[in-house]
């Protein structure tokens, strides 16, 4: 598998070792979340594509954080379920740097996706009266070109750094590969590994911190209106929540890379390692279907539609 040095075509992912008793078990129990995220994010897309009154810049964000919630999963769900079927859980070295790029580029896309949406709200309740100059369709189209190119060029640069990497261990403490891990494996750490993850820390902290800043003057803006309080509350909630969402789920991947492997039973570290993976894929959509107002209408309809076909049918 390797040499003495740095010589790495495969990699052993070491925390599935203790499952063996539950695996089937917990195999059926990921495959039905997987089938959940499929089936929540996609009548979110499919509703807001299907429907034009939904084609605002704030539907038109979400539906691209529902595809980059899809896009993130598909890099680790379909390998986690082959690797609790089988009885050796190794990935290529190849793999390994595509799944790191894939869970990478997702986490920071939902970054640049809720920063966008912050921004709609922002202007939208803060600025009304410039909020449908501002807010084009062409500026729209180019803030989602952007919220997706930025995140998948830092991480493709972050990728090539990780690649140049030479490498004195094949066992990676984890469920899943990512750069940060195959990067504690170095033999040395070069200054390029240090300085690009570096900057991508600072860039998405800065992301947040304009998310925090844009919600402090909503906050501020709805106080003074009772008719703003109850925009707020209806479009402005579910990005709070979604927020809170992902900033938790992402600590909590911190902490076990962090602290992990040394304080916590296996068990707890897969929890903490899979929960960005599993929680805000599943509540993202279904806070927005059941809070928004327009795309619970049009869900609401369409399932009626359908009882109403299969009933004159029987």
């Amino acid at each position: 598998m390797m040499d003495n040095v740095s010589v790495v075509t495969m990699f052993t992912l070491s925390g599935l070792s203790g499952t063996k008793n539950y695996r089937i078990i917990l195999f059926l129990v990921t495959l039905l979340c997987y089938c959940v995220i499929w089936l929540v994010n996609l009548t979110i897309i499919v509703t807001i594509i299907v429907d034009k009154n939904l084609h605002q810049p704030m539907y038109i964000f979400l539906c691209n954080l529902c595809i980059n919630g899809l896009y993130g999963t598909a890099g680790f769900y379909p390998k986690f379920l082959i690797d609790l079927l089988s009885t050796t859980h190794v990935i290529s070295y190849a793999g390994c740097l595509l799944q790191g790029f894939v869970l990478h580029s997702s986490a920071c896309a939902d970054f640049s996706f809720l920063l966008l949406m912050a921004y709609d709200r922002y202007v939208a309740i803060c600025h009304p009266l410039v909020y449908h100059s501002v807010m084009t369709k062409q500026k729209v189209c180019v803030f989602v070109f952007f919220a997706w190119l930025i995140p998948i060029n830092l991480i493709f640069i972050g990728s090539v750094t990780t690649a140049k990497l030479r490498l004195c261990g094949s066992r990676i403490l984890k469920i899943y590969c990512i750069n940060l891990m195959v990067g504690k494996l170095a033999c040395s750490v070069s200054i390029a590994h240090t300085a690009v993850p570096a900057f991508n820390y600072t860039f998405y902290f800065g992301h947040f911190i304009f998310i925090i800043w844009s919600y402090a003057n909503l906050i501020r803006t709805c106080l003074k209106s009772k008719e703003n309080r109850s925009k707020f509350m209806q479009t402005c909630v579910p990005h709070v929540f979604s927020l809170v969402v992902v900033v938790v789920s992402l600590l909590f991947d911190l902490l076990y890379m962090q602290f992990g492997s040394k304080q916590f039973s296996q068990s707890a570290n897969n929890f903490m390692a899979i929960e960005f993976l599993v929680i805000p894929p599943v509540i993202n959509p279904l806070m927005y279907g059941l809070k928004l107002t327009q795309i619970r209408n049009r869900i609401q309809h369409f399932i009626c539609s359908k009882i109403s076909v299969f009933s004159l049918k029987s």
